[in-house]
């Protein structure tokens, strides 16, 4: 039965057979000639698209380089192999060795080579088993991105095809290149690039002769690279190369015994992770932007490691206080182009540490360091000038009632000395002048770009670092404000919204990237910073006293001048220090990346430090050169710091941002009448006109003089009234400053456990005055000359009166709380 089966099998097959000859026998001439032209182009149209448009797929290791190309960084790709991205520049040393080992007539056959088939062939018929293959280097490539190294007559003539219209597809180096890059190299190491850092620990371009040998005959037999095993055999393979490079003329025999000489790769070396936290950016912005993974970035190789080493030098230092964690930034002012990135400690191993964290990009209160850019906003719109007096007395706002770090007042102060010395209450007072919702506007036409809330949530704490800010950010508008200062003589005076841009740290771009900035110019174009108030900005901040000397620096001509400002945060979180010089900004933060605060974590004491040490490292250039555009020379008064009026007596022509002119004039000078000695005040109804002298004189509230007298000795206060003259006070004679208005007080208890008291503080102006006080209109005493009175109000509202001898009254109401307020 099975015979028939078969029988019956092969006289239909014989049939069918025939029948398909007799078919084509009775085609048409016509049809016969569109077979035989149909038929090729199938077959050409076959062979052009048999080779697959990406011919590798493989997953590839992130790599960032410096500026110069050499290797920042590097992260393993997600199947565990050390595989970098494609090198289209091939070190002509590894051509030479790979071509003359591999593949001697690479450079002239069409992708295989017929007489390296033809010779295999002859010999492994001779030797009855496959000793030798004919495989090109384009039939290697073929045979790895097919991943399938079976040996088969079939694989071997698909290899065949495709490595012929592989080299129709692509030019010889750029065959190398694809082998290079794709090659196995040991352990789990694939391509020239990674094999030359995993085993020499430099790039491919630096080896040498020996070096790149012992590589080009890894790829032939890659397990030849095992610590303890195969020396001998890789020894012996890589001499026997170089041998063929002197004999093909590539080296000359002096190199070849001297690469002979040279010691064998061993156990692979650890790669460069000298910025780990910029890797970590770039693999999350590629991510987004689904760019490359191998970039060129911006950074200074040499700098990098030298501030990295500074800020772990610090840190080590710090982390006795239970401060773990610090970072700091290097930009380059004229470019925006990051020099050093360093996004916090190198102590990945231990995770209480979060070393992991980049604290360059993480939202963190900024403290004080955003009082610089208000200072020049106000500058630019005439509404102060540089040293105008601004009050700097016990302040609340609402339920607001800023301090100054050292709770001390000056009662006025200069608005550049309130910088300097990075004043709070000052700096609210300026605010509630400029209104917060316009400065929120403002950072964000600078570039920053993580005000996420309304302007209303953070209100007049947004200067006191009551938001949250990028390094990267902050820095950038930095050098923002450096370059347009730069930029003035060029822009003659006015400011280039290109000039605003965010920092960059890589030579290319995508196209989302280019669009971000350009979205960051636009919204510069409205903003109003001129450069002549940035350069008073930059010249108030270089008043500022480093730490640990004194002002002795000056005295060096190697000290650089520096424009720089420090900022805590409250509780202690952050501490920052970020300076400006027309070459650079430096940005340093110091804190823990969990939010925990610690005593001592200050700005000027733990970050300033590193700034200064980082700074020691750059260029040493001068201070940013005065404005000579956009300007003007205005009567200032010598004692308010504002607008001549015409009774300040002291007044000097300044040089001061264009519109300076729009400032209020002085409101602190007032002609007053004296008697013939100048040592009383007179009025008409006790004076005669012709025996007055009529004087100016320098008058503040009575607030402003209580705590101004005490810091400024020669502040001369109001002469008092002639006996028999009538008091004629022009403004507040008394003022109570402590509480304002609606003020909520919690008194906490003594150490003996009984509950404390509340102090109560006022000021006139007439000395030896006296002030009767009440509480809710009960008697509560009398002071005189220094009015403060202790006082112990019970839980509830009240309403604090005070009265001088003259009948002048103050009233004003507040509350004491059962519990403190959070």
């Amino acid at each position: 039965m099975l015979n028939l089966k078969i029988a019956i099998k092969r006289e239909l097959n014989q049939k069918v057979t025939l029948a398909t000859i007799i078919a084509f026998k009775n085609l048409k001439p016509r049809t016969m000639r569109w077979l035989k032209l149909v038929i090729p182009l199938a077959l050409l149209t076959w062979f052009w698209l048999s080779l697959p448009s990406q011919l590798f797929n493989n997953p590839i290791s992130y790599v960032i380089e410096d500026k110069d190309g050499n290797l920042l960084s590097a992260s393993i790709a997600t199947d565990g192999q050390w595989r970098f991205p494609q090198n289209k520049k091939l070190p002509q040393k590894f051509a030479d060795c790979i071509t003359t080992f591999e593949d001697k007539r690479f450079w002239y056959h069409p992708g295989i080579d017929p007489i390296a088939i033809c010779r295999a062939v002859i010999k492994n018929i001779k030797n009855k088993g496959v000793v030798q293959g004919g495989s090109t280097i384009n039939m290697q490539v073929i045979r790895l991105s097919k991943g399938d190294t079976r040996r088969s007559l079939w694989n071997k003539l698909k290899e065949t095809i495709l490595a012929v219209r592989l080299q129709c597809e692509y030019s010889k180096k750029g065959v190398l290149a694809l082998y290079a890059a794709n090659a196995p190299f040991g352990s789990n190491v694939v391509g020239l690039d990674a094999a030359a850092w995993r085993y020499f620990g430099r790039s491919a371009t630096k080896l040498s002769w020996g070096e790149m040998a012992a590589l080009a005959v890894l790829p032939n037999a890659p397990a030849l690279v095992h610590p303890g095993k195969n020396r001998a055999v890789l020894l012996k393979k890589r001499n026997a190369l170089l041998d063929q490079l002197v004999a093909a003329g590539k080296i000359d025999s002096t190199t070849g015994t001297l690469a002979k000489v040279e010691l064998l790769p061993g156990a692979p070396l650890p790669l460069p992770q000298d910025a780990p936290h910029l890797l970590q950016r770039f693999k999350k912005e590629n991510r987004e932007l689904k760019g490359e993974t191998k970039i060129t970035t911006t950074l200074d190789g040499i700098l990098q490691k030298n501030l990295a080493a500074i800020v772990q030098q610090h840190q080590s230092v710090l982390r006795g206080n239970g401060i773990n964690n610090a970072c700091a930034l290097v930009l380059d002012v004229e470019t925006g182009n990051t020099l050093a990135y360093v996004g916090n400690i190198a102590d990945r191993a231990n995770k209480e540490m979060e070393a992991d964290v980049d604290v360059i990009t993480a939202p963190r209160s900024p403290g004080s360091a955003l009082k610089p850019i208000l200072y020049a906003a106000m500058l630019s719109d005439g509404l102060i000038l540089p040293n105008s007096i601004i009050p700097d007395i016990p302040t609340q706002i609402g339920n607001y009632a800023p301090k100054n770090f050292d709770l001390g007042y000056d009662g006025a102060v200069p608005a550049s000395r309130a910088l300097s010395r990075s004043l709070n209450i000052p700096a609210v007072k300026l605010l509630q002048q400029y209104k917060y919702q316009r400065f929120y506007e403002t950072l964000q036409q600078c570039g920053i770009t993580t005000l996420n809330r309304s302007a209303d949530t953070y209100g007049l704490s947004l200067i006191l670092g009551g938001c949250e800010v990028t390094m990267w950010d902050l820095a950038g508008v930095y050098a923002s404000m450096a370059r347009s200062l730069n930029h003035q003589t060029k822009n003659h005076g006015k400011l280039d919204p290109s000039d605003f841009h965010p920092p960059k740290y890589t030579k290319s771009s995508t196209a989302k990237v280019r669009e971000l900035r350009a979205n960051d110019q636009a919204n510069a174009s409205s903003l109003a910073l001129d450069p002549t108030a940035t350069w008073f900005t930059f010249k108030a901040m270089q008043e500022v006293m480093r730490p640990g000397e004194e002002g002795l620096w000056q005295q060096f001509s190697s000290s650089q001048t520096i424009a720089w400002k420090t900022g805590t945060s409250f509780g202690f979180r952050d501490g920052w220090a970020i300076g400006v010089t027309p070459k650079n900004v430096v940005a340093v933060w110091v804190g823990n990346t969990d939010g925990e605060g610690r005593p001592g974590l200050i700005g000027v004491h733990t970050a300033a430090p590193i700034l200064f040490d980082i700074f020691r490292l750059l260029p040493s250039v001068s201070f940013f050169e005065k404005p000579v555009f956009n300007y003007t020379y205005l009567p200032v008064c010598r004692q308010s710091g504002f607008p001549a009026n015409i009774d300040c007596p002291d007044v000097d022509t300044l040089f001061m941002p264009a519109n300076a002119e729009k400032a209020p004039l002085c409101a602190y000078h007032k002609m007053i009448n004296l008697d013939a000695t100048g040592n009383f005040r007179v009025t008409g109804e006790c004076e005669s006109p012709s025996a007055m002298q009529h004087k100016s004189w320098f008058v503040l509230s009575p607030a402003m003089e209580y705590y101004y007298r005490q810091r400024n000795a020669d502040y001369k206060v109001l002469p008092p009234f002639k006996a028999g003259c009538s008091f004629d006070e022009t403004g507040r004679s008394m003022e109570l400053i402590y509480p304002q208005e609606g003020a909520k007080i919690y008194v906490p208890l003594e150490i003996s456990g009984e509950k404390g008291k509340t102090i109560f503080t006022a000021a006139h102006r007439r000395t030896g005055a006296k002030i009767f006080w009440s509480l809710d209109d009960a008697f509560a005493g009398t002071t005189q000359n220094f009015h403060q009175l202790a006082l112990n109000p019970s839980i509830g509202k009240h309403i604090i009166t005070l009265v001088d001898e003259n009948g002048t009254s103050i009233s004003r109401q507040f509350e004491i709380l059962e519990k403190e307020k959070n």
